[in-house]
């Protein structure tokens, strides 16, 4: 079999395109790959950020337990709303 520059052309071609498509395949999968860990990094900051709203919720009930009124009675009820709001929409999510 004799090797001319139209074989040469056409195999250079094949490459390429092969080339391409195991780009596009890479590129594909690194981006999935990508979008699990940042919604496993999300999961866990918002787990991270309940816990300190129930220990901020805690720490407000000791003070209202104390007699400290006004700001914290606030505070502690817009806490325990967002929380029931949240709680309710994991739910239906």
């Amino acid at each position: 079999m004799y090797i001319d520059a139209e074989s040469i052309i056409t195999a250079a071609k094949l490459l390429g395109a092969l080339g391409t498509i195991a780009g596009v395949v890479v590129a594909v999968y690194k981006f999935v790959d990508s979008d699990r860990k940042q919604t496993a990094r999300i999961q866990a900051i918002q787990k991270e950020q309940t816990l300190l709203c129930y220990g901020i919720m805690a720490c407000l009930k000791g003070l209202k337990e104390q007699g400290c009124n006004g700001p914290v009675s606030e505070a502690l009820n817009k806490i325990e709303k967002h929380l029931n709001q949240a709680a309710h929409d994991e739910e239906v999510a």
